[in-house]
């Protein structure tokens, strides 16, 4: 029998090459890790809950959840990923179960989670009616009062990533950009291989539509990363102990703030149902 591919080839291709094990541990992703940990446990509001972490990718929110005692359940279409997730699983007394699949189609019973964590679908679903599959198995499978919280790139990414770093004067780059804010889809060029495959980069007032129209309430919109990483001595500040409180300040400030929202490369939205 044919195994049945789960996501695009390019996809799969980019997530082959990168190093998705690795990148929660250099660079931003260091600092990425420890502020969606802060994020995801604002909206935990009791003790042992059932999580499930679609496009859970190699585990490490998975992890941290369930050495909390919560029920966690992984889904992820990357099967690199899932063997590093079921090594991960394997070491803890109370391990989180992984299954190969995608956010279209949930192997999870109605009204069985507390909270469900939208962490990749929505970034690589480029077509809406694929997103909405998605926000609306994810509101089936939750319980009456639980939590969804979807991560999306925001569509001014690259753009203000191509500012700071000049690529935004390669051609190729710019007319990647021009796309991504325009229609919210991202290709990336072939002259830059590195970039993320296949993706959808959202506004956030077309986030909160996409939810929203799910007959979702609306909790909040937070910056991921808020604009504090413009600084230009970012890395070096974060571990500045006087400097880093300053910049926590500002994104704990500024973080539900959707005017500045586009200066965050990454945010979240937060519904309950």
């Amino acid at each position: 029998m044919k195994k049945q591919q789960l996501i695009s080839k390019e996809l799969e291709d980019f997530y082959n090459k990168a190093s998705e094990e690795t990148r929660l541990e250099k660079g931003m992703g260091i600092f990425e890790f420890e502020r969606i940990k802060e994020l995801i446990q604002l909206h935990i509001l009791k003790d042992k809950i059932t999580v499930v972490d679609v496009g859970g990718g190699t585990g490490k929110y998975s992890e941290w959840l369930a050495k909390q005692n919560h029920t966690v359940h992984l889904i992820e279409p990357v099967l690199k990923h899932i063997k590093l997730a079921e090594k991960r699983a394997k070491k803890l007394k109370k391990p989180f179960s992984v299954t190969i699949g995608e956010a279209k189609e949930l192997p999870f019973k109605d009204n069985s989670a507390d909270l469900v964590i939208l962490h990749g679908p929505l970034y690589h679903l480029q077509k809406r009616e694929d997103r909405i599959a998605a926000i609306l198995e994810a509101k089936r499978v939750l319980k009456k009062g639980g939590i969804i919280l979807g991560f999306a790139i925001n569509a001014t990414a690259s753009t203000v990533v191509g500012l700071m770093n000049g690529m935004i004067h390669a051609n190729s780059f710019f007319d990647m950009c021009k796309k991504e804010l325009t229609s919210g889809v991202h290709n990336a060029p072939k002259d830059f291989p590195f970039l993320l495959a296949d993706s959808y980069y959202h506004k956030p007032a077309t986030l909160k539509t996409e939810f929203l129209e799910q007959n979702l309430s609306f909790i909040n919109l937070y910056a991921v990363e808020g604009m504090i990483w413009l600084d230009n001595e970012y890395f070096a500040n974060m571990l500045d102990k006087k400097k880093s409180k300053t910049l926590k300040s500002l994104q704990k400030l500024t973080q539900n703030d959707e005017y500045l929202l586009p200066f965050s490369p990454h945010m979240m939205i937060a519904v309950k149902k």
